[in-house]
């Protein structure tokens, strides 16, 4: 989650009846028929995202951290059973889970404390990474994709620019460390068909740059690196690739683009909050969404959007930053103006993980599940998303 507004496009609308359009459009901005299973692997194609049978697929997804924070799992496990929990988010109609992780998770895997799984006691004892099995083997029995961002390095609340989570390496992370662990990582989910993609990393701040003499701060360069190691094990992930100031700027990707070895396997993820946008109108709202980072739905080559995170109070109204739920609502309305946008809500979680301002188990005022992780929290938000696709599973 960040404080900074999101940066998106104007889509081109002559693109809209280009051979594929009308069915995306369908599929993934406005009531249409259901969403029938995707056949993956999923590639890209042009400007949107296919599966294995070329049918066009919208990833609508639902951000479950934890796996990034002091407790090492997502949360809820320590109110409900992991398959109700799966089970609500089948229900609202996600069809994809953006599953934040942490390097340190990963190298040190600790034993879960037992309060933060005790609604779980087949997972008393296990280590973190096994909890990750088991929550992605629930997701894919619910025929739910999972999309494995790399949130942080160290295991903390996301974000500020002095955090030393802003960059893809720190002094205790190096890059090398970095590129290992996502290798490890994909190689452990390498025979999951329902992972089925990367978010090489949360959220760039802290002077990244696209490209730049400053070897250090050049997150474009060291994305390709990350993308093309991912690949090397698993070449049939999609690799999301997020933008520097907190994902809001992509601006240089238009003349350096990301290249991977493996073709059509690159989406661009920004992010979006209504945090600092002061707009007066939609028109303004969209002007600053096009700037930013719309502009690549016309840019060559044609790279897909994805946008990793959004988010607002599960009240609609009152909320910091949107104190009448404007910004959500004209959020909603470009989305649904250029359809060929997917997107994923943060948070799903209806409590807080430990963490820097964090405390455990206070209740999150942006999730979509009550605190008890029984029952959704956020009606009239989930009856907005309605409008950009998102339908309620039985």
């Amino acid at each position: 989650m960040n404080r900074f507004p999101i940066a998106l496009n104007a889509a081109s609308r002559a693109r809209m009846h280009a051979a594929g359009t009308l069915v995306f459009l369908l599929g993934c901005a406005l009531h249409g028929p259901a969403q029938t299973v995707p056949q993956l692997p999923l590639h890209t194609s042009g400007y949107q995202i296919v599966d294995a049978g070329n049918r066009p697929v919208c990833l609508k997804s639902v951000n479950w951290y934890g796996f990034d924070q002091k407790e090492y799992v997502p949360g809820g496990l320590d109110h409900a059973p992991l398959a109700t929990i799966v089970g609500l988010i089948k229900s609202m109609g996600f069809n994809s889970v953006r599953l934040p992780w942490a390097n340190e998770t990963l190298e040190k895997n600790p034993v879960v404390v037992d309060y933060a799984i005790k609604a779980n006691p087949q997972l008393r004892g296990k280590r973190a990474m096994e909890v990750m099995d088991a929550v992605i083997d629930a997701l894919e029995k619910a025929q739910i994709m999972v999309i494995l961002d790399n949130h942080v390095s160290r295991a903390d609340w996301c974000c500020k620019d002095d955090d030393g989570n802003g960059l893809w390496y720190s002094k205790e992370y190096p890059e090398s460390a970095w590129l290992a662990d996502w290798m490890t990582i994909v190689r452990r989910y390498r025979k999951q068909p329902w992972v089925v993609g990367v978010d090489l990393r949360n959220e760039l701040r802290s002077g990244a740059a696209w490209g730049g003499t400053n070897k250090k701060l050049d997150w474009h360069a060291a994305a390709e690196r990350g993308g093309n190691a991912v690949l090397t094990v698993n070449p049939k992930l999609l690799v999301m690739v997020e933008g520097p100031q907190y994902s809001t700027d992509f601006r240089g990707a238009e003349k350096l683009p990301i290249v991977f070895k493996v073709p059509n396997r690159a989406v661009y993820s920004p992010h979006a909050y209504s945090f600092g946008t002061g707009f007066k109108n939609y028109a303004e709202l969209a002007q600053a969404l096009d700037e930013r980072a719309g502009f690549l739905l016309h840019a060559t080559p044609a790279i897909p959007l994805w946008i990793g995170e959004f988010g607002t109070c599960q009240t609609l109204t009152p909320c910091e930053g949107d104190p009448k739920g404007t910004w959500i609502r004209g959020f909603v309305r470009y989305v649904k103006e250029h359809p060929e946008l997917g997107w994923s809500y943060w948070p799903l979680n209806g409590t807080q993980s430990s963490g820097y301002s964090r405390k455990y188990d206070d209740p999150e005022t942006f999730g979509l599940l009550t605190t008890d992780y029984q029952h959704i929290a956020a009606p009239k938000l989930l009856e907005l998303f309605r409008s950009i696709g998102l339908q309620p599973q039985e």
